[in-house]
């Protein structure tokens, strides 16, 4: 029988406090930008701290010596007798580039070599009976919960059936809109209801979203962390097996100087193209990065902000975020909080480890090039608040250096379009200002030379380094048959490898120029918000994709032309980044909706690993889904849906009523730091005039209506004076 997560007619109402625990208190201090480092918590194994040395020389060597080796042959390429201004600045920006490559290529080499050697030992683990209790946490903000409720059944089965008694499910709401709201109540009540004591479902919905996911985060840790161990933070997307999260408690157990270990999360159920680009790519590339990153890493790994555990403790006593002097988007509250809470860990003294063995951790990716070009915005504003961190006192190298890559995954778009533009400029300049061939005196005049010979090969050079991890992804799915028929077998995965590389080019420089505008609002002060992530399929009109994509075709058309006067051999070299920008449109379109992506899956192409055999946990959570009953069609007012719905009006207002476990001394001081809240004190006044309930939710606005679902005493007199009124 298949499960259903909607609440059922006649469900009795919920006559309780709120859906959740008594709480259990941590303090949780903020910590300042500059601290001083702690020692290392616990012993650290002699010969893992020699392999991460070892890898972290080879990354360090590899980089350097493939930089070096640009730089030189660009300097030679540039002019045999000297250079100008203009090429000294080409050579500038190249040198960055060309590093950034060389860097994710060393990486990528000492993944690819890693794997090719057997895996002598794995991390340890604790046995028999879990020590500790471990919650499982999921922050959503404005998702569906339908999606949510049926992974966390799917994970909360396979946990009673693993380790009754040691897991807990937190569904951390900061979602502010009160259809969604109350979408949310109606779905998780029968969740939180059905879950057995063994592994009980919990719902909180906070009013006040200070701090954004962190803030979610930190509120729980300090209202009821001190009663688990361990916490295991997951996406609203994220699917993790019962395996899996048992043996991330089982590694943390076993290791009390880790304060966190991060998995590899792999992402499925792809059905447009760019999602099935991304998962195809995830899939077939990400193994490699994954083991390079985690052997040079070692103890100072990152955190990616889900599918990780953390030990709650520790977090509360080491991952407190500063708030950051001046305003949004470098100052205020810390945006990106996952990459400074894995520094401020390692700061004090805990280890942070990427386990990239754990299978079957799953999270899902953005259905469309426009959603991910809206993603960017949120994640290109956090990564460049980094820079704030880049100095500060006590943290590790390897932090600095996970901070600066962060940063870098957003300015190298600029780079890259200032490169561009950079060897435009100079072609240009060569074909319209006439050159001054006897500047100097001398018995011969200076000739502007180019070494085409070295360019050439210089590209070729290039273009390898940028493409060898995809070729390391498929040698090594080659080297595994079972891992190579999941990528659809001999013939396919090559084809599926050229057609992720051409399509990969064409979008490249879409995200080339829309990261770069995006980088330029950041600087000059614009906040990017908090948009909630798509998880639909994606599909979008032409008009849409017009819309948004209307300046990158222009700027492409441009760039055509230019190059196309001043010489065509110079448009052909530039094709691959204007064709991309031209056909943005179509591309942009093409992206997003199964239906699109359909084509590909019938041909076979861009397969992953368990499309055609998934997993059980995925074949579960499709069976899930595929089983529940579809929300009714149609919109009713929140107000109106919660008078005609009295189970879930029930519901409701328990959520809101104070914990029953605090004093009514504890009640009264959280009531007196509450702040002044001017849609609050509208809508209450707007409340008590309104002749009825439909006249009142046309006078409220949104920011009115959420307040006034928020006061549980308001809302009940509200419901009781209009049941008089009926007469019901």
């Amino acid at each position: 029988m298949r499960p259903d997560f909607t609440r059922p007619a006649g469900l009795a109402a919920h006559t309780g406090g709120p859906a959740l625990p008594p709480e259990a208190p941590l303090t949780m201090p903020r910590h300042p930008v500059h601290e001083k480092a702690a020692a290392s918590i616990g012993p650290v194994p002699a010969w893992p701290a020699l392999k991460t040395a070892l890898a972290r020389v080879f990354v360090a060597l590899v980089t350097v010596l493939l930089g070096t080796y640009g730089i030189r042959e660009m300097y030679a390429v540039l002019s045999t007798t000297s250079i100008t201004p203009l090429q000294w600045a080409f050579l500038v920006v190249f040198a960055i580039n060309f590093c950034w490559i060389a860097f994710a290529f060393a990486q990528a080499l000492l993944g690819f070599l890693t794997s090719l050697l057997p895996r002598l030992q794995r991390p340890p683990e604790v046995s028999g009976e879990l020590p500790f209790r471990t919650a499982i946490l999921l922050p959503v903000y404005n998702e569906s919960p339908r999606r949510i409720a049926a992974a966390i059944a799917v994970m909360r089965d396979g946990l009673l059936a693993k380790a009754p008694g040691r897991y807990a499910f937190f569904i951390l709401s900061d979602s502010n809109r009160a259809d969604t709201w109350l979408d949310e109540e109606a779905v998780f009540s029968a969740l939180c209801q059905a879950s057995p004591p063994d592994c009980p479902v919990y719902y909180r919905h906070r009013s006040d979203n200070t701090e954004r996911k962190a803030g979610n985060i930190a509120d729980w840790v300090q209202r009821w962390g001190g009663a688990y161990e361990a916490m295991i933070v997951l996406d609203a997307d994220s699917v993790v097996s019962a395996d899996a999260l048992v043996t991330l408690t089982r590694r943390l157990a076993a290791d009390p100087g880790l304060g966190l270990i991060q998995t590899l999360p792999y992402i499925v159920r792809a059905q447009s193209l760019y999602g099935r680009l991304q998962q195809f790519a995830n899939q077939c590339y990400g193994p490699v990065y994954a083991r390079g990153l985690a052997a040079w890493h070692g103890r100072s790994s990152n955190f990616w902000g889900h599918n990780a555990i953390i030990r709650t403790r520790a977090f509360a006593e080491a991952a407190g975020l500063p708030l950051l002097p001046g305003k949004p988007p470098f100052g205020g509250h810390v945006l990106s909080h996952d990459f400074i809470e894995a520094a401020l860990l390692r700061r004090a003294g805990w280890g942070v480890r990427f386990d990239s063995d754990i299978a079957q951790s799953y999270e899902e990716a953005p259905p469309s090039l426009v959603d991910v070009l809206v993603r960017d915005r949120r994640w290109c504003q956090g990564n460049l608040q980094h820079s704030r961190f880049l100095l500060a006192r006590g943290l590790s190298a390897a932090s600095r250096v996970h901070l600066l890559t962060g940063i870098m995954s957003y300015l190298s778009a600029v780079f890259w379009l200032t490169l561009v533009l950079l060897g435009l400029a100079i072609a240009l300049q060569a074909s319209l200002v006439r050159p001054e061939y006897f500047a100097q005196p001398a018995l011969f005049p200076t000739w502007p030379v180019f070494d085409a010979e070295r360019a050439r090969w210089l590209f070729g050079v290039s273009m390898a380094v940028i493409l060898a991890p995809k070729w390391f992804g498929g040698v090594l799915a080659l080297l595994h048959p079972r891992r190579l028929l999941g990528f659809g077998g001999p013939l396919l995965l090559p084809l599926s490898l050229l057609l992720e590389t051409l399509l990969s080019a064409l979008y490249a420089p879409i995200l080339m120029l829309a990261q770069s505008r995006v980088v330029w609002s950041v600087l000059r002060g614009q906040d990017a918000g908090w948009q909630p992530q798509s998880r639909d399929d994606g599909a979008l009109g032409i008009g849409t994709a017009l819309r948004a994509h209307w300046a990158h075709t222009l700027f492409g058309a441009t760039l055509a032309a230019i190059a196309w006067f001043i010489h065509p051999q110079l448009f052909l070299w530039l094709l691959p980044i204007t064709a991309g920008l031209i056909l943005s449109v179509p591309l942009s379109w093409l992206s997003g909706g199964a239906t699109r992506g359909r084509l590909f899956d019938i041909l076979g192409l861009l397969r992953a690993p368990g499309e055609r055999r998934s997993p059980a946990v995925l074949s579960a959570l499709r069976d899930a889904l595929a089983g529940q009953t579809q929300p009714a069609t149609g919109h009713t007012a929140p107000l109106t849906r919660l008078q005609q719905d009295a189970p879930l009006r029930h519901w409701h207002l328990a959520q809101l009523q104070p914990a029953q476990h605090l004093s009514d001394q504890d009640q009264q001081k959280k009531q007196h730091q509450a702040h002044f809240h001017a849609p609050a004190v509208t809508a209450a006044w707007k409340a008590e005039r309104a002749p009825n309930l439909q006249a009142l939710e046309t006078w409220l606005t949104a920011d009115e209506q959420r307040a006034l679902l928020a006061d549980g005493a308001l809302l009940a007199r509200l419901f009781q004076r209009e049941s008089s009124s009926t007469g019901s």
